[in-house]
Order: structure tokens, then sequence, then C-alpha cells
């Protein structure tokens, strides 16, 4: 990145050394020949559009985990709200999926008990998505509770029919999540891909995707390259994690990601691939490790 370059080294051993409030230095102004520049430097190969999931990297201050991101050489993080959308942009990273407009993971679309509130909550977040110059916003089906799966597509279909003209006029696209309910969120509705893929049938806009979590479904279904492939239109952003353990990309689980990458390529996906693991080492450094090397692992 010449001189608007840090060393990873560097990094480390100075931005990131104490968990104490730290000056973040301005070497990283916002410019897209920064990101190319340092995309560049690190070897990756421009194919994969990476990010990572803020809250799995939440020992970090949002400043440093913006130096790390571009020190990786990449310029996108998941999962960040409005009120922390002001450093994103002093960074130049952008919010390649945003939130906050979810109550919970919960109470969501599938349940009509929860819909005057939702749609409030998510017409207000889609301008402010849309103000800022973003365009992805996570929602979720929320737990089935006694609901047959029929009654949730139903409920889900009517109240985000809803909101789904305003995010069309506005550019927004609503992407939910395909979420276990195996291990990690039980009772949630849209656990499999194939109730998703009918939400989408039955909403047919360009507006509303599905967030395919691939350690989620690996869980779930398994056959992820087949599903990829099969039902690539429907899946608007990707998440990674190991399975087992929703750790680190390595030769410890069982998701080999750099053919399910190339599976996402060769569907011609131009949208983000987030890494959402959560790092397993004992120490900072290990943790920063782990993140550089989950995206070259990544980056066919």
């Amino acid at each position: 990145m010449g001189d608007h370059s840090i060393s990873r080294r560097t990094l480390l051993y100075t931005g990131l050394a104490s968990t104490a409030a730290v000056a973040i230095p301005n070497v990283f102004s916002s410019t897209a020949s920064a990101h190319v520049s340092s995309q560049d430097a690190r070897g990756l190969k421009g194919n994969i559009n990476h990010s990572v999931a803020r809250w799995t990297y939440d020992f970090l201050s949002l400043d440093e985990l913006c130096q790390l991101v571009l020190s990786t050489g990449f310029s996108a993080i998941d999962l960040v709200g409005p009120d922390e959308w002001p450093t994103l942009k002093r960074h130049g990273i952008d919010s390649s999926m945003c939130n906050g407009a979810e109550p919970n993971l919960e109470d969501g679309w599938s349940d009509s008990r929860f819909h005057a509130d939702l749609v409030e909550s998510y017409l207000r977040h889609i301008d402010m998505v849309s103000d800022a110059g973003y365009r992805n916003l996570i929602c979720f089906s929320g737990n089935q509770r006694s609901l047959s799966e029929e009654q949730g597509l139903l409920n889900a279909e009517q109240g985000l029919k809803r909101i789904l003209a305003h995010a069309e006029q506005k550019g927004v696209t609503l992407h939910m999540e395909l979420l276990n309910s195996k291990i990690d969120h039980p009772d949630y509705l849209c656990d499999n891909s194939s109730w998703g893929i009918e939400l989408c049938q039955r909403l047919s806009s360009p507006n509303f995707k599905l967030l395919y979590d691939i350690y989620h479904m690996q869980i779930s279904e398994g056959d992820v390259i087949r599903t990829i492939r099969d039902n690539h239109q429907y899946f608007g952003h990707y998440h990674t994690a190991g399975v087992p353990g929703r750790h680190e990309l390595d030769t410890n689980q069982e998701l080999y990601y750099p053919a399910i990458m190339q599976a996402i390529l060769d569907t011609g996906f131009d949208g983000y691939v987030a890494q959402e693991f959560k790092p397993s080492g004992s120490s900072r450094e290990d943790k920063i490790n782990a993140l550089e090397q989950a995206v070259l692992r990544c980056d066919v």
C-alpha cells in the first residue's frame, strides 16, 4: 500500500498491544485505491469480497478492527449498526451487512404478533441504510413456537410485503439469515434452505434474499456445495465458520472452504463473504492471525 500502508507487525505491537483506548492514526483514508493497493500488497486475488463479523472480534475496538481489516487487505465489516457507521466511514470501510432493525433473533417475521413493531423499525432502518449509502440489512424469521411451517411462511410473507416496496424504492436488500436450530438457536424457524427458498419464491422480489450461513447449514442439512450451485440466485450473502465449534477455518474442522468458495465464485456471485468464526486462540496475536489465515483460505 506504499505510504498508506501499515505493517501487520506494527499493527499488532502498536495499535493493538493494549486493551486501553488508543489514538488511531488516519493512515487509512477512505479511498477505494487504498483498498486495491492493500489487496495487492497482501496477495489477495480480488475474486471474493471479504468481510468479517463485528461481534466475533469485539475484543478489539471498532477503530482497531478497521485497521486490522485494512492491513489484511479488504475493507468491509458485517453486522454494524447505525451508531457505529461514522467510524466505518472514517476508515473507508463498507458496512457489508447492516443490523439494528431486529429486536432480537427470536421475535421475527414468522409471528404476526411482532409485525407492527417490525414494520415500524424496518421502515426506519431501510431509510437509514439507504441514506448512509449502504445496501444490505439483515432480518430473521424468529422462533417457530407452536406455528406450523406453512403458517410461519404465510405470516412472514404477509409481514415482509409491508416493507418490501419501500426497500425496493430505496435500493436496500433484506437478507433473512439461515440459522441452525439443532445447537445454536433452538426453535428458530428458518433453519433450512428449503423453507427460506420458498419464502423467496413467494415474495418474488430482487430485494429479498437469504443470508446463507455455511456453518449453520452444515449443521442443519449439509450438502453445502450442491445447495449453493442449485440455489445461488436466492443467496445474497454468505457467512463462514468452522464445524464443529464455530472456530477457525483450519484442518481441525470438517468443511473444506477453498472448494466452497470456488463453488460460490463459479455462480458469478459478487456480494460479500463474511468471516463469522469465534477465534479460539489464547492471545490477541493468535486471534488476529486467525482472521488473516481465514481470509487467505477463502481467497480463491
